[in-house]
């Protein structure tokens, strides 16, 4: 009886283990207001919205908020690179308040394309990782929770063979 409480005692402690080292370590996503206090608005220099997106890390699951005054003259546009480089319009154009959240990993391209303001700096190029924990597909490497199950399952089983 001993013996089998002892099996149990075991089996429970594998299977915790198991699921501890499958489980993904992920972090909440986040809403970002684009521009953060300035939100979607030409900028006061045309690096404006680069450098804000340039000091924040961005994950699968965030989301994106363009805000701006119902009174203020603006847009945002989803556009290709292309478009975002040369600041011509090709997309839709999409009234405010926006909340977006990229599909996919990849870097996302937004405009305004009311008069100058993209070429004033209005513009911003979001770049999607994957989320936290996420599994590569070119990752084939041990993780430490996997490693530490694999050794908890021969401890078990060398057990076993001694009851």
């Amino acid at each position: 009886m001993a013996s089998r409480m002892g099996l149990i005692g075991c089996l429970v402690i594998v299977v915790a283990l198991l699921k501890c080292a499958t489980a993904q370590t992920q972090i909440a996503s986040v809403e970002y207001e684009v521009g953060d206090s300035l939100g979607w608005a030409v900028p006061p220099n045309t690096s404006y919205y680069s450098t804000w997106a340039s000091t924040k890390t961005f994950y699968l699951g965030d989301s994106f908020y363009f805000n701006w005054p119902w009174t203020g003259n603006q847009n945002v546009v989803p556009v290709p690179k292309p478009y975002y480089d040369n600041c011509t319009s090709g997309g839709i154009i999409i009234a405010s308040p926006v909340i977006y959240t990229p599909p996919s990993t990849g870097t996302y391209y937004f405009i305004c394309i009311v008069g100058d303001h993209c070429e004033r700096g209005q513009k911003v190029a979001i770049t999607i990782l994957p989320a936290i924990g996420s599994p590569k597909s070119s990752d084939s490497s041990l993780t430490v929770g996997a490693f530490f199950a694999m050794l908890a399952t021969t401890a078990v089983i060398s057990f076993l063979h001694l009851v």
